[in-house]
C-alpha cells in the first residue's frame, strides 16, 4: 500500500495531532478517495452546539462543512502544500438536531492554485440539513 504524506495524511497516520477545531467538532474519517477528490466524514454535535431552541447553531454546521470540503482537497495535495478556504457559501435547509452528522464533499474543479468544492451535511436522520460550495487557494505551507 502506498504511503501518503502531507498535512492530511500526517494526521491520519498519527504523525501529528489532529487540528483542535476538528477535535471540537468530533471529526471522524469514514471514507476517502483522493484520486476522485471525494470524502465522507462524521461529526458529533452534542448539546453544547445548540441554540436556544435546541437546534445545532449554524456556525457549527458551517464549520463542519468547511472541515468536510477542505480535507477533500488537502488529501490530494503533495507534502508542503495546503489550501486555505477563500470563501464558503452555506445554505441551511432545515434545523439540525444534536447527534451524528455526516459530511460528504468533493473537489469539483482543481487548477494549479484555485480549487472549487461542494458538499452536503446530513442530519442524524440521514437527510440533508445544509449544503455548501467553497473556493480554496493551493499554496506552499509557510511556517510561522
Amino acid at each position: 500500500m502506498e504511503t501518503r504524506e502531507g498535512p492530511f495524511w500526517d494526521v491520519m497516520a498519527g504523525r501529528v495531532p489532529p487540528p483542535p477545531a476538528a477535535t471540537t467538532l468530533g471529526w471522524e474519517l469514514l471514507r476517502i478517495d483522493p484520486d476522485e477528490g471525494t470524502i465522507e466524514v462524521a461529526f458529533e454535535a452534542d448539546a453544547s452546539f445548540t441554540n436556544p431552541v435546541g437546534a445545532v447553531q449554524g456556525g457549527f454546521l458551517a464549520a463542519m462543512l468547511d472541515d468536510t470540503l477542505g480535507p477533500a482537497l488537502v488529501a490530494t495535495l503533495p507534502p508542503g502544500q495546503f489550501a486555505p478556504t477563500l470563501d464558503l457559501h452555506v445554505q441551511f435547509l432545515r434545523p439540525a438536531r444534536p447527534g451524528r452528522l455526516v459530511g460528504r464533499g468533493r473537489v469539483v474543479r482543481r487548477g494549479r492554485q484555485v480549487c472549487f468544492m461542494s458538499g452536503e451535511l446530513l442530519g442524524p436522520d440521514g437527510e440533508p440539513v445544509a449544503v455548501a460550495t467553497a473556493t480554496a487557494h493551493i499554496q506552499a505551507i509557510t511556517q510561522p
